[in-house]
């Protein structure tokens, strides 16, 4: 196979593409426009600690698990993985009382049915459907389920009212809640089986990379070298070039034109309608359907580098609210919910809190370094009231600060090309499944697109969506023998 395949983007979504096409005797080129391939995989550095941008964590990476032959296919699970403490991998706390997350779902029911024991039938019944879910998830690949994986039934339902109707205690619902700062928490939209995917996966097993989640991304470059393909960065494509209702190639900022048979765009879906701005073939309505799409929230980060030996590492994540607050409606202004993300082998912690672009709009027009002392005035006050939020869980952070990076979904949108700043894509609706999930396909037959926007987000939806998109090219049969999902 000779054709030519440009991916727009090196995020985790297009290098998983481009390695799938390659593996299969495409030739591949990546463009990548900034000076850095990853997207949400980037890594920084501050002093001696290595921060990482989005990634923070990942589940179900044992073998049999959800993730695990997904990573074996793109050559993943040899990367320094640490497994979480397996009695707590996720700690809950609201307000002064703290709850016990336990990897395995028999072990996860029975450690919250101690501190809720009229609740442990709807615990089995909640982690029973979980593991339903986890079970069946690689049935999409099944060619006769591979287009109805996008009208399921589970995402067409409402992930508040399944929880509602199973766990009785309003508390325990406050508790399984808990721990979604990895997802956009709306009563009003998120789909059941978001809900459900990404929570059982965690409760399979959870990992942190040593290291950092740039490994991920350099490692699918690496191996896309190896196969004969190229990555390249600081390569920002202008335009989508048409003849004839199909793509012949991509045009550069800099005039250069990259002829292809296929153009994959792991971008914003938006993003994607400017560059096919001058194809006669993709209707208004198409475009209207794309602009009106509503992204998820951003987040806002406090990277903290620590004084040696004063806060000791937890192998677990924290996760910190607000008595009486309501997890399911993440309102603009003061902070009720902060994760804590500790490092393996560095002193350093993140504080991630969940941001509205409302919040930071008004700064949205003024480069970084210059958007005047208010803007800063605005992330100290967060980061205080990051610090008195989780101060009594953490007693001896205050005295372990050394410095405090703070960056906001402006942060995001300027270094990732995030769509305003979004931390889960496009924002997915149990009421208009097939408005608001999309598949890989354009107006434009050859011009497909992958990545968190689309279905799923996270390190497990964005490989599931790449192995999508791939197989419109190469057929779904070929990938998943090569991934032998079913052995």
């Amino acid at each position: 196979m000779n054709k030519h395949a440009v991916v727009i983007g090196a995020g985790l979504g297009g290098l998983e593409c481009a390695y799938i096409l390659a593996k299969n005797g495409m030739q591949v080129t990546v463009l990548e426009q900034d000076a850095h391939i990853g997207g949400c995989l980037q890594t920084f550095r501050r002093g001696n600690v290595l921060f990482d941008t989005g990634f923070h964590y990942v589940g179900g990476l044992r073998e049999g698990e959800s993730l695990y032959p997904l990573f074996c296919y793109f050559n993943l699970t040899e990367l320094p993985w640490q497994a979480l403490d397996e009695a707590c991998f996720d700690e809950v706390v609201i307000g002064d009382e703290r709850y016990a997350f336990a990897v395995g779902h028999e072990r996860f029911a029975d450690t919250l049915a101690e501190a809720f024991p009229a609740e442990r039938e709807s615990l089995r019944v909640y982690t029973q459907f979980l593991k339903d879910v986890g079970n069946h998830i690689y049935d999409a690949f099944l060619p006769r389920n591979a287009t109805d994986f996008y009208s399921s039934s589970l995402f067409a339902r409402s992930a508040y009212e399944y929880l509602a109707q199973t766990v009785h205690d309003p508390l325990l619902r406050q508790v399984l809640s808990g721990t979604s700062i990895k997802m956009e928490l709306r009563r009003d939209s998120l789909p059941l089986y978001i809900f459900a995917q990404i929570n059982n996966s965690f409760i399979q097993s959870a990992w942190r990379l040593c290291g950092g989640g740039h490994q991920i991304a350099d490692h699918l470059a690496s191996d896309i070298r190896t196969m004969g393909g190229e990555v390249r960065t600081k390569a920002a494509v202008a335009s989508i070039v048409e003849h004839e209702g199909r793509a012949v190639g991509v045009r550069l900022t800099d005039g250069e034109f990259i002829e292809a048979d296929t153009v994959i765009a792991d971008i914003h879906p938006q993003e994607v309608v400017q560059l096919m701005a001058d194809c006669h073939s993709v209707r208004n309505s198409f475009r209207r359907r794309i602009v009106a799409l509503e992204d998820t929230v951003g987040m806002f980060t406090a990277n903290i580098c620590l004084k040696p030996d004063v806060l000791p590492y937890e192998n677990r994540n924290i996760f910190v609210h607000r008595a009486g607050a309501d997890l399911w409606n993440q309102t603009a202004g003061r902070v009720n919910s902060v994760m804590v993300s500790f490092y393996p082998n560095q002193p350093a912690v993140d504080l991630l809190v969940p941001m509205r672009w409302s919040e930071v709009a008004a700064w949205a027009d003024k480069p970084a370094g210059r958007r005047g002392e208010d803007y800063v005035e605005f992330k100290q006050r967060k980061v205080d009231e990051c610090l008195q939020l989780i101060s009594h869980r953490l007693p001896a952070l205050n005295e372990a600060v050394s410095r405090i990076y703070t960056s906001t979904p402006l942060t995001y949108h300027r270094y990732t090309r995030t769509h305003e700043g979004s931390a889960y894509g496009i924002r997915k609706d149990f009421r208009s499944p097939l408005t608001t999930i999309l598949t890989p396909k354009t107006p434009l037959p050859n011009v497909l697109m992958t990545g968190q926007n689309l279905n799923l987000h996270g390190l497990l939806g964005v490989s599931m969506t790449s192995v999508f998109t791939a197989a419109e090219i190469i057929g779904m049969e070929t990938i998943v023998n090569q991934i032998n999902i079913y052995k």
